[in-house]
């Protein structure tokens, strides 16, 4: 099995880029919404963790958006509870894929938090930050400072890059993101 790995600039178009490989797609952001609504035990956690914040389940996301804004040091304490469950969901996922030829996960932290592997393909998705800032402006629950500090989470762009067997370039529209897409799934499937 082939696992891609897409990393890039959060608003850079991951996800959209995941999908137009037409394999089966492992979205981390999906799978944090769905630990929020269902999962109890990553409740109580993320509660004795943030006592003064986490008080209700299903966790809503404008509360984990708050306790991010109020302090700094919350976000860690977010990903240090979050990120064990989205690895087993991840890893069920790849099992439940197992006889799939290609994989690909899209994974905000996915080379912070070292969950790819060494033969894992990595695809950095390139965009002009103006054009990403424009797009992130009409998302629901846009915030400048949110943005910031998990921004300041992640690894620098420039290294992501470096560490990228491939470069997409996403200008934003549907035919040239679908056609680098196939051009790069021909090198992956004549490489394996």
């Amino acid at each position: 099995m082939i696992r891609i790995g897409i990393v890039g600039d959060i608003g850079s178009g991951k996800s959209y880029t995941a999908r137009q490989f037409g394999y089966p797609v492992f979205d981390a952001d999906l799978e944090v919404a769905k630990i929020y609504k269902k999962n109890r035990k990553c409740y109580f956690k993320l509660k004795k963790a943030l006592p003064n914040l986490i008080t209700n389940f299903p966790v809503r996301k404008k509360i984990i958006l708050k306790a991010i804004r109020s302090n700094k040091k919350n976000l860690g304490k977010i990903v240090r509870v979050v990120h064990p469950e989205v690895q087993k969901s991840m890893n069920s996922f790849i099992k439940k894929n197992k006889t799939k030829k290609i994989v690909v996960l899209d994974i905000p932290l996915l080379l912070e938090n070292k969950i790819n592997r060494k033969n894992d393909i990595i695809i950095f998705v390139a965009a002009k930050k103006k054009e990403i800032y424009k797009r992130l402006k009409k998302r629901k629950n846009f915030n400048p400072i949110i943005v910031k500090k998990l921004k300041e989470f992640q690894l620098p762009l420039e290294i992501k890059r470096k560490k990228s067997n491939f470069i997409i370039v996403n200008n934003f529209t549907h035919n040239s993101i679908k056609k680098n897409v196939k051009e790069l799934l021909k090198k992956v499937l004549l490489n394996a």
